[in-house]
């Protein structure tokens, strides 16, 4: 019997599903967004000849072949902010690649940086992108905080918004207008939520020691170069100089733009979450009693998610982002690993 007739009863429920999340998404609010060009936010990060921009400035490919990867970043760094952009990965096989699109001030702060993730993980031909979200305060990298998800689409096929919203008390991951994750911020998080300015990157490069099957199926340069496309950038926040303007000046105007309805959770988006984090989420450390005993102080534990993640502890995950100073190697970083078990999603 192959794969796919083996695999009948999970595509149907998968099916299912997918367009029940998609007729519900419908009814989720559209953003108001303001975009700007590539040359007016960004500046090129790594990887000589591997960014492409559009003439108009509007697109922006990034390629990772056998010399490099390659990356853009921000040309201010934001105390706070919503940064997104429209995002088409890679297709075919992609085993061993990570394509991330994030925020981090480890340039500044490297032993006690903040970080915000989104980060995409390819695979083996026939077999479908996963992504993870993450988050590190104060330079808190021993407590990881992942959550690791399927789409409901194919991210290669066309594009779709990936943002992240940063406020003094709350972060939230969209996908399109839907969220996907939230972190409130609680007292007795301490310095572990991100406080200090921070940079926006959006990189691809070659993971192959942890992305995929643990590490089994690495990047197959047969198939190089891969493109991770960006369009419709959005940065919007309170622009600082971490060094000149420490301690932080005020960010109360940018702050009250962040906290406008249009990012609010409404119950239609609320509804729309609890959807995807029930259908599609598929770890979470919240609910990881191996590694994390006693939840780390900002979880909520759900009951409906919960009952999802009798198995867990058993993945793997990358690290921290480090530093893209020399930046012509494949690697852009070195993974954490925190099981040495295999992902089940492969």
């Amino acid at each position: 019997m192959d794969y796919w007739s083996s695999s009948a009863p999970f595509f149907s429920v998968l099916l299912f599903l997918i367009c029940y999340f998609t007729t519900t998404h419908r009814d989720v609010a559209a953003f108001n967004l303001t975009t700007i060009s590539f040359d007016d936010g960004y500046s090129h990060l790594f990887g000589e000849g591997n960014l492409i921009r559009s003439p108009d400035g509007q697109n922006v490919r990034l390629l990772l072949d056998r010399l490099t990867g390659s990356g853009f970043v921000s040309s201010r760094m934001y105390n706070h902010g919503f940064f997104s952009a429209m995002i088409k990965l890679p297709s075919d096989y992609t085993a061993g690649i990570c394509v991330a699109f994030y925020t981090s001030n480890n340039e500044v702060f490297e032993k006690t940086h903040d970080e915000l993730d989104f980060e995409f993980l390819g695979n083996v031909a026939g077999k479908p992108w996963r992504f993870q979200t993450n988050f590190y305060g104060n330079g808190s990298t021993h407590h990881g905080r992942e959550e690791r998800y399927r789409l409901w689409f194919d991210p290669s096929k066309e594009f779709h918004r990936y943002s992240i919203l940063w406020t003094e008390k709350t972060i939230i991951f969209f996908i399109d207008e839907v969220p996907i994750r939230e972190v409130v911020r609680t007292e007795s998080m301490g310095g572990e939520y991100p406080s200090k300015p921070m940079s926006l990157y959006a990189t691809i490069w070659d993971a192959s020691t942890w992305a995929t099957s643990g590490g089994k199926a690495k990047v197959n340069y047969k198939y190089a170069p891969f493109t991770a496309e960006f369009k419709s950038l959005v940065l919007e926040g309170c622009p600082l100089d971490p060094i000149e303007e420490f301690p932080f000046s005020s960010c109360r105007q940018s702050d009250a733009r962040l906290n406008r309805a249009d990012f609010d959770i409404t119950p239609a988006r609320r509804r729309a979450m609890r959807r995807f984090r029930e259908n599609f989420m598929y770890y979470s450390y919240c609910y990881d009693t191996i590694r994390y005993p006693v939840p780390l102080p900002e979880c909520v534990i759900v009951p409906s998610e919960q009952r999802r993640f009798r198995d867990t502890g058993r993945l793997k995950f990358g690290g921290s982002h480090k530093s893209h100073k020399r930046r012509s190697r494949r690697r852009s970083r070195t993974p954490t690993i925190i099981s040495s078990s295999e992902d089940p999603d492969v």
